[in-house]
């Protein structure tokens, strides 16, 4: 899936990953390529990205939103650890 995590200061991922993990107002998810589209609040926790050569990127994150749409984008806008 194409994956954009951004804050308000820089960008942290873009690019084509396999699976994404964080941790919603729900509790803990993985979004995985063809998700169901989806809008949540974020938690404060690490954002783990796993990208498509299988290399994992660790984000961490005062809360935030991810969205996850129809044609398999997703997009998370987050608050910096140390912002």
């Amino acid at each position: 899936m194409k994956l954009g995590v951004y804050s308000m200061q820089k960008v942290f991922f873009n690019g084509d990953a396999s699976s994404i993990t964080c941790n919603t107002r729900s509790g803990e998810i993985t979004i995985l390529d063809n998700h169901e589209p989806i809008i949540s609040m974020l938690e404060h926790g690490t954002i783990k990205v796993i990208d498509e050569q299988n290399k994992e990127h660790y984000i961490p994150a005062k809360g935030g939103f991810l969205e996850v749409n129809s044609r398999n984008q997703a997009k998370i806008l987050i608050d910096e650890e140390n912002a």
